[in-house]
């Protein structure tokens, strides 16, 4: 039997009409599930920013809690702070806080270079009224000089005024265990909760890794080749391999799972009810 724990879905924000009610859909069918809360992301220096605004209007006051993610990079913080109070006005509590990508052809950082910076601009405007999620790589991000000055970064989001966080997709469990191993070492013991990606279409699961700087284990990038375009069966194993990943993080302690939907519902129910987590 697998123990409890929640479980909660990120979107990202669509470009079209179409789109954006395709992901109503979803919200509505994922929020049978009981999550503990939904996030929608914001891109590169808040290019996406109306668009999530928008998704965070169609979701808010819908029963189960918004998060809405927060990047600092490129940005400034009159804008940031119109952010946090609007959000603070329509009853949003929980904000997920990043440093994000510059985006392509801008120079310069903007006022707030790291996430570290952002959550301590979001303590210092807003005061404990957030709930303050960060990001956490276990297999260390791609741009740090190494894993020990990324675990101190991680610390310094964390004294920062950080609550909880949520890593970037992995499936090697070992290196979660060993990330927050280090972390409680240090004197760290936020909720790390695990970021879940369902494998179903092989080449978009590589290049989301190859992006991310994510590790596909060699056994399992061998596997899908193995499939080719057999998208059945790439499901089932995938169904499989990420099941097993789940329950290897429950039973070591993994205080939530947090499942990247690619805004889709099945993968992820089929995933949670499987789990036993719905």
């Amino acid at each position: 039997m697998t123990k409890r724990i929640p479980v909660s879905f990120e979107f990202f924000p669509t470009k079209t009409d179409v789109g954006a009610e395709k992901l109503r859909v979803v919200h509505q069918e994922l929020q049978l599930l009981n999550p503990e809360f939904f996030s929608v992301t914001y891109g590169a220096g808040g290019s996406t920013r109306e668009r999530t605004l928008a998704a965070i209007n169609d979701f808010n006051g819908k029963g189960t809690p918004v998060a809405p993610h927060l990047s600092c990079i490129g940005d400034d913080k009159v804008r940031i702070a119109e952010l946090l109070d609007l959000y603070k006005s329509q009853g949003i509590d929980r904000i997920v806080a990043l440093r994000g990508d510059l985006p392509s052809g801008q120079v310069g950082l903007g006022e707030l270079s790291y996430a570290s910076d952002l959550v301590a601009f979001i303590r210092q405007h807003s005061g404990d009224h957030f709930h303050i999620e960060v990001a956490a790589y276990p297999e260390m991000h791609p741009q740090a000089e190494s894993f020990d000055k990324d675990i101190q970064n991680f610390i310094t989001k964390a004294r920062a005024g950080a609550n909880a966080a949520l890593t970037q997709f992995f499936f090697n469990p070992d290196a979660y265990f060993y990330f927050v191993d280090r972390l409680q070492k240090e004197g760290i013991d936020l909720p790390v909760a695990p970021g879940i990606m369902p494998i179903t279409n092989a080449s978009n699961l590589i290049r989301f890794a190859d992006g991310t700087g994510a590790e596909i284990p060699r056994w399992i990038r061998k596997q899908l080749a193995t499939y080719g375009d057999d998208s059945a069966s790439i499901k089932a194993f995938g169904h499989e391999v990420v099941v097993k990943l789940c329950e290897r993080l429950i039973a070591g302690g993994a205080p939530s799972l947090h499942f990247y939907t690619m805004n889709q519902t099945e993968p992820n129910r089929q995933l949670v009810l499987d789990l036993g987590l719905a």
